[in-house]
């Protein structure tokens, strides 16, 4: 959500910037709107100057001993219309905050101008991509081969887009899982939650999936309650309505968590395989700042991240996306990108962002100092890692000619094994 009065006194500027991530301000239907509440408040204080005089008046005239019976009736006419036109007042900024909640973040100053992922920033490579003296497999072939995953038993418990793991193909999940929290919890400084998986609307408002993106969602039936798309949804919303010590900010949290996605947008892309499926495992970090931290803590949460694929030996690359490329909500995001071999290409892991105050503004989360007035906090968040996708970029980075998987060394006090074969 953004900040109304900045917005108004800075609406071609940040309409000029929103044309850069594709997004074509309404200026004439917020201006129209703008005219409407002033021309609401300039009447009623207008009318409200009037009462005060008509009120005085009357004070004369009853002191005087006059009847003041039809003065009293004007007066209360005028409060009537003073009364009318607060409520069109507050009927227009209802109408100015359902017009801003769909208005997309405005990009940091350092984010480059871009239409899609073609425009995007490659900051950095780390890892040697590996090499194959055979054709490299694809996860899809490798995992039902090994005995690991299914997709035909998913298919038939519940449908498309669904995976078993089985054996190992489990185990390695929960590894991974296990692996990632011990990594930021133990020595990246983070404290862990576990949040509920279901949420309400209000959450969802708060980190802008609603009311933009509810097609995305899965919500049950006859009740208030989502599945989270993401541990991002509950843990952020962890604080709000609420004013954090801005003394002793930042707050550093992660949370392992399913996540449940429609996929309402994304027919037809990564259909095989396990890449982009409607339940999947995530760890997620999330930030609560000041505002002069937020994008020093980015850069520390997106190393934190990479942190995982190192230790793993999985190579990657840090992005950083244009204006054309972000998420709704971003004013800033690395995009990380793992190698898969079986693909022959990188694919996102991990989307660290800084979403400055636009979360904050519409969970209502502050943070006050000891001295000075409270201010919307900075939220930010990012995978650490995307458990199902670091799995995947496993079996393909690891994989040997006998279709065998070596497992990382890392990973082998968590799975104890050293190789994954089909039993």
């Amino acid at each position: 959500m953004h900040d109304l009065s900045y917005f108004r006194a800075n609406l071609d500027a940040i309409a000029a910037r929103l044309g850069e991530r594709g997004y074509q301000l309404d200026l004439e239907g917020f201006r129209a709107l703008d005219a409407e509440r002033r021309a609401a408040l300039t009447e009623s204080e207008g009318l409200q100057a009037q009462r005060n005089a008509e009120s005085g008046e009357i004070a004369k005239l009853r002191k005087a001993g006059v009847d003041t019976t039809e003065q009293q009736a004007k007066v209360r006419a005028i409060g009537d219309r003073i009364a009318e036109l607060a409520e069109a007042a507050k009927q227009v900024d209802a109408k100015f905050y359902d017009f801003l909640a769909t208005v997309p973040n405005v990009p940091h100053a350092s984010v480059p101008s871009g239409r899609s992922a073609d425009d995007n920033f490659e900051v950095h490579k780390i890892g040697t991509i590996p090499t194959f003296d055979y054709e490299p497999q694809a996860h899809w072939d490798l995992g039902p081969n090994l005995g690991i995953l299914d997709f035909e038993r998913a298919a038939k418990i519940t449908g498309a887009r669904f995976a078993v793991y089985m054996g190992l193909g489990a185990k390695l999940e929960r590894a991974l899982i296990n692996f990632m929290l011990d990594v930021h919890t133990k020595e990246h400084g983070y404290t862990e939650v576990l949040p509920p998986f279901m949420i309400n609307s209000a959450s969802l408002y708060g980190t802008g999936q609603l009311p933009k993106f509810a097609e995305d969602l899965f919500k049950l039936e006859n009740t208030d309650y989502y599945l989270a798309p993401t541990a991002e949804v509950p843990v952020t919303n962890l604080y709000r309505d609420e004013t954090l010590d801005a003394d002793a900010l930042p707050i550093s949290l992660c949370a392992y968590t399913p996540c449940f996605r429609s996929e309402a947008g994304a027919y037809g892309r990564d259909v095989r395989g396990i890449i982009r499926q409607h339940q999947f495992q995530k760890v997620e970090l999330v930030k609560f700042t000041r505002a002069d931290q937020s994008h020093d803590e980015l850069e520390k949460l997106t190393s934190h991240a990479e942190d995982i694929l190192i230790r793993l030996g999985l190579p990657f690359r840090r992005v950083l996306l244009c204006t054309g490329d972000m998420g709704f909500s971003s004013a800033k995001t690395y995009d990380l990108e793992v190698w898969l071999p079986g693909q022959n290409g990188y694919k996102e892991i991990s989307s660290c962002s800084n979403f400055e105050g636009f979360q904050s503004r519409r969970a209502s989360i502050r943070a006050k100092a000891s001295k000075g007035k409270p201010e919307f906090a900075h939220t930010l968040n990012g995978s650490g890692l995307a458990v199902g996708r670091t799995w995947v970029a496993i079996v393909e980075n690891y994989q040997q000619k006998d279709g065998s998987i070596v497992v990382p060394e890392a990973l082998r006090p968590y799975l104890g094994e050293e190789v994954i074969r089909r039993r």
